[in-house]
């Protein structure tokens, strides 16, 4: 009997962390995991990519913090959640299940971190378990479209320094 199989991607999205899960019904054999069924590469100092075993099979659900799509919060934003699944389609989602956490940051960078997460799961599934030429049409439909459902912004807020207010802003100096 086949069991499930997933993909886990971690990462960060300013002060946002999302972590999102893919499962899927199909098993490969090829699966290089350790004893406790996870497999970790580390990335960047903001990213690290896990790969982990679960059993649940996939039917197309999309939920967030354990909710579905549609009830994101803020409303405004939450058509910048749909944007992977509108520029991929509905059909490279409906066999997979992506179960997403966030957790820090507003509500804006959650928004952000949630729909790189999507995206960044999606590409990783489909490089593990279906063909690179594939991963690669969907990275380049995901890139061509917006670049940071794929990259992360690397800004990050300078630290104050003595002898100003701010950053870079020094007091004023007075002669007299």
């Amino acid at each position: 009997m086949a069991s499930p199989q997933s993909v886990q991607c971690f990462g960060k999205k300013k002060t946002g962390e999302s972590s999102p899960i893919i499962c899927d019904q199909k098993r490969s054999s090829d699966d290089l995991f350790n004893s406790y069924g996870r497999r970790t590469l580390q990335g960047t100092n903001e990213s690290t990519i896990e790969q982990r075993m679960n059993l649940n099979a996939g039917k197309g659900l999309v939920k967030v913090n354990g909710k579905p799509l549609n009830l994101v919060q803020p409303e405004i934003l939450r058509f910048k959640v749909y944007e992977p699944l509108l520029v991929l389609g509905l059909d490279k989602f409906a066999n997979v299940d992506i179960r997403v956490r966030v957790t820090g940051g507003g509500h804006t960078s959650q928004v952000y971190a949630i729909r790189q997460a999507i995206s960044k799961s999606i590409v990783a599934y489909y490089q593990k378990f279906v063909d690179e030429h594939s991963k690669n049409e969907l990275k380049h439909l995901l890139v061509t479209y917006d670049r940071t459902l794929l990259v992360a912004d690397n800004r990050r807020c300078e630290p104050k320094k003595f002898g100003g207010p701010g950053a870079r802003a020094r007091y004023q100096k007075s002669y007299r």
